[in-house]
């Protein structure tokens, strides 16, 4: 089901890894995501969707470098290039790990899972066939494609452009955008989402020292630099998935939301699901040019009345900060030696 290593050896393979590829993009089309008006938010979705169906959603970053380090991708220079046959072995390690992980009742298909994954690596970073991939790009690939917190993979992604004295080198940080950029082009994005020679230097002046904290602050500003706004939006899209909106949408009159609600500055009591809006739809005297705001919970009314009672007593900080604070001292970035996830209470029993 995946393409062999060098030229394609059988045809009957390239024929089923092409099969494998169509399905994928042919689902992703299915879901009509293509009718999202806004960039960040559709290229956000597309993606996702790539996540899930991979099943990558359920590995963390420290999974992904504990099979890194089982597989001596540590020990090795990053333009190290290894053969596709390499890259599926550690895909098969990530998937297999990930079952021994998950119940009984909810393994997954660990060839489907590789063959899905495999396939979009390769269209999206060995177009022409040649069977080789660098070590550099599957770490930043699948650094940006796994599940977990995103400052945890920041914090990788940094170790990995960085000096030995935490520096950020401004060429690796470069060759990262141009690398993880071709993500949104593989779904069809690179016109909002390509990489340009620009792409670097609105990230961070080229005379600026950038330390780890630097690099965090930079990404976890709101909003954070436009060329990866999606990938801090694939985060909060996971984060919102499962929120319930006891609330009827003014358009679809959906009588509950899930994910994102929106809610109109201008109209009273104008409400959105993240479908109609995303979409562009409106009703009555509603317009899409009508400032909306972006809800990631519910609170009930008495909830509301609760917490300003609260804020007005002096019973709670008025308002938190958009996003963490880092300690001003430069932390050293990552040392992967020794890293090992926690094994599973289940393979103890």
């Amino acid at each position: 089901m995946v393409l062999s290593e060098g030229k394609i050896e059988k045809s009957g393979s390239y024929s089923s890894a092409m099969a494998d590829r169509r399905q994928l993009f042919a689902e992703m089309r299915a879901l009509d995501l293509d009718s999202i008006r806004l960039a960040t938010y559709r290229t956000a979705c597309k993606l996702r969707f790539i996540q899930k169906k991979c099943n990558l959603h359920l590995v963390d970053i420290w999974n992904i470098i504990e099979v890194f380090r089982e597989n001596r991708l540590c020990a090795m220079d990053l333009s190290t290039e290894f053969s596709v046959s390499h890259l599926q072995a550690i895909l098969s390690s990530i998937f297999s790990q990930l079952n021994k992980r998950l119940p009984t009742t909810h393994q997954i298909n660990v060839d489907q899972s590789i063959s899905y994954l495999l396939n979009f690596l390769l269209a999206a970073y060995d177009l022409e066939g040649v069977g080789k991939i660098s070590v550099f790009v599957v770490k930043m690939a699948l650094a940006a494609l796994c599940g977990g917190k995103i400052l945890d993979k920041l914090r990788y992604v940094f170790s990995q452009i960085s000096d030995p004295n935490g520096v950020m080198i401004y060429s690796q940080f470069d060759q990262f955008l141009r690398e993880v950029l071709k993500l949104p082009m593989t779904v069809f994005e690179g016109p909002s989402f390509g990489y340009t020679e620009q792409s670097t230097r609105t990230c961070f002046p080229q005379e600026k020292k950038v330390s780890l904290n630097v690099f965090l602050d930079t990404f976890m500003s709101d909003p954070p630099p436009q060329c990866l706004v999606w990938l801090l939006l694939m985060h909060r899209l996971a984060n919102v998935e499962n929120v319930f909106h006891p609330v009827e949408c003014s358009y679809c009159h959906s009588q509950s939301m899930m994910g994102f609600r929106y809610r109109c500055q201008q109209c009273d009591n104008y409400q959105l699901c993240q479908e109609c809006f995303w979409r562009g739809h409106a009703s009555g005297s509603h317009s899409n040019q009508h400032q909306m705001k972006e809800y990631m919970s519910w609170k009930s009314p008495a909830k509301k009345l609760s917490d300003a009672l609260s804020k007005s007593l002096s019973c709670a900080s008025g308002r938190e900060p958009p996003y963490p604070t880092f300690s001003e001292t430069s932390e050293k970035p990552l040392n992967l030696t020794h890293v090992v996830p926690p094994r599973p209470a289940t393979q103890w029993k």
